[in-house]
């Protein structure tokens, strides 16, 4: 079995669904798994739909209305008669949104966003089905809530691995192509769950490993993985081969391309990935195996901004010791905030931090029961993998350096712009 994910990128419009059929006819179609993620920036749409329903009601009809005439523009670009099923079932999808927001008693942010931000995917996956059955592609459409079962922990849950191995063993027909969605999950109660942002590619390799994949293969709008963001950075390089272990690296400190999840299953059977250009499917790309050096060798730069600083100091000049750094992370991890990185001296300790849930005012407040707390907005995070002088060079011509860390491999630079 070969699966293939496709980004919301590459399937942003009714020429990228043709593109994905164009790509599905050159394989074996009774070997295929394909995971699509929502169209275009239906994602942060959904978003938008969430935030209005809770903070600004007046709004809430016009953004739902907005996503969907996008794909009503692509399913009458697609599909020659307007009395395709497709039609109703697009209808169909949002009264059922409709009715969970007037319905719903819940205050719970997080659980009304998996509910209501899930539909990206559900959609995208409708049509492309409809799409490719309409052009001879015997499929099979499958609820990935129905094989991919989690924990209850809205908006980043955790895989029941035993549970969802034995699903995709009893709901995937191997003899033909089957579509799923990739982002969603469910729980016990069968309330939709999601497994983080970005977590389309989690979603295709956790399926990988329950079919014992032969390989998977990620089609992106970049040429593969590269050694820098091109929307960063001028002509990044081309990775042709990486490690898993180098790619976990690289995702653990923020590189975009590959979510930091989706190479533990795959690196625990072997699975290959490939991550390939959607536009220019003949060409290289880049594989992902195991024990292979990273090809070719140059400096990896990843990039992370609207970050604070948080310098933290004892009120009464003491040490920070062991009892405080506990007392810190007990407060960083009760409000959600993720830490980037950490220095600490004698008797001052610093954290650079994202706020994803809008808890820095409430963590700054709880500190200074006990420290002396400086805030900096604004920050910037520089991490290069595989420094060298000339890539130090390359990133502090036009800024301040606040602090650094290196090690042999990794050196981080906190910066802020002059």
């Amino acid at each position: 079995m070969e699966v293939n994910k496709f980004g919301g990128a590459s399937i942003r419009d009714s020429s990228g669904v043709k593109n994905l059929l164009s790509i599905l006819k050159t394989k074996k179609k009774e070997k295929l798994f394909i995971v699509v993620s929502a169209m275009g920036k239906t994602t942060n749409n959904f978003e938008k739909v969430v935030q209005n329903y809770f903070d600004n009601q007046k709004d809430l009809d016009y953004s739902l209305k907005f996503i969907y005439d996008y794909h009503y523009q692509i399913i009458n670009e697609l599909f020659e008669n307007s009395r395709h099923k497709i039609f109703e079932d697009l209808k169909l999808i949002f009264k059922a949104i409709k009715d969970f927001l007037m319905k719903n008693k819940s205050p719970n942010f997080s659980f009304v966003y998996d509910q209501v931000v899930s539909n990206g995917e559900l959609i995208s996956s409708k049509i492309i089905y409809e799409y490719l059955n309409e052009n001879g592609i015997l499929i099979n459409w499958i609820d990935a809530r129905e094989i991919i079962k989690t924990d209850s922990k809205h908006r980043g849950a955790k895989v029941k691995w035993d549970e969802t191995n034995q699903k995709i063993s009893e709901k995937i027909d191997l003899k033909m192509v089957n579509i799923t969605q990739g982002f969603i999950a469910s729980d016990d109660n069968n309330f939709t769950t999601t497994l983080g942002r970005e977590g389309s590619d989690y979603s295709a390799a956790i399926i990988a490993y329950g079919l014992n994949a032969k390989s998977l293969t990620i089609w992106k709008d970049v040429p593969g993985v590269l050694n820098a963001d091109p929307k960063l950075f001028e002509n990044p390089v081309l990775l042709k081969d990486i490690s898993y272990g180098e790619t976990i690296e690289l995702a653990f400190y923020g590189a975009s391309v590959i979510h930091p999840k989706t190479l533990q299953p795959l690196q625990k059977k072997e699975i290959p990935l490939y991550v390939k250009p959607f536009l220019n499917p003949n060409s290289q790309g880049t594989k992902i195996t195991r024990g292979v050096d990273i090809n070719p060798k140059v400096p990896c730069y990843i990039v992370k901004k609207n970050l604070f600083l948080l310098r933290l100091s004892s009120l009464d000049f003491s040490f920070i010791v062991e009892e405080n750094i506990s007392e810190i992370f007990k407060e960083l991890h009760q409000n959600k905030i993720k830490v980037d990185l950490t220095q600490n001296s004698a008797i001052s300790m610093y954290l650079c931090i994202e706020d994803k849930y809008s808890k820095l005012d409430n963590l700054i407040s709880k500190l200074k029961a006990k420290f002396k707390v400086k805030c900096i907005e604004n920050i910037e995070l520089y991490t290069i993998r595989h420094f060298d002088k000339n890539s130090i060079k390359k990133i502090l011509g036009n800024y301040d350096l606040i602090l650094q860390q290196r090690t042999n491999e990794v050196l981080k630079l906190v910066i802020k712009q002059a």
